[in-house]
């Protein structure tokens, strides 16, 4: 059975409302709304989605209070809160950035 066209999954990114089609990914919700990066290196340099296939952890946001989460590979649910990141989470994403990777 499909999902009703007209049915969205609501949410929030820092604090404002977004929305998307059911089994749609953070990532996707966000590229929706016109934003492309979430996070920041800690050089400053912004990042958002890069491969959307959970490899490159250019993408990590905090969700429901839990960071270092790749937005790629998380489908979007209702009343899901989710977080830009000022820096890069997790081992993955440090060992990216110090060897020259995309983070």
């Amino acid at each position: 059975m499909s999902p009703d066209p007209g049915e969205r999954v609501r949410a929030s990114f820092d604090g404002e409302p977004i929305e998307a089609e059911p089994g749609a990914s953070v990532a996707a919700a966000l590229i929706s709304t016109g934003r492309t990066a979430w996070r920041t290196t800690r050089e400053g340099k912004p990042r958002g989605l890069f491969c959307g296939i959970g490899v490159c952890f250019d993408c990590l946001v905090e969700i429901d209070g839990e960071s270092g989460q790749r937005a790629c590979m998380i489908p979007l649910k209702e009343g899901m809160r989710v977080c830009s990141a000022g820096g890069p989470r997790g081992e993955a994403a440090e060992a990216s950035e110090t060897e020259g990777g995309a983070a």
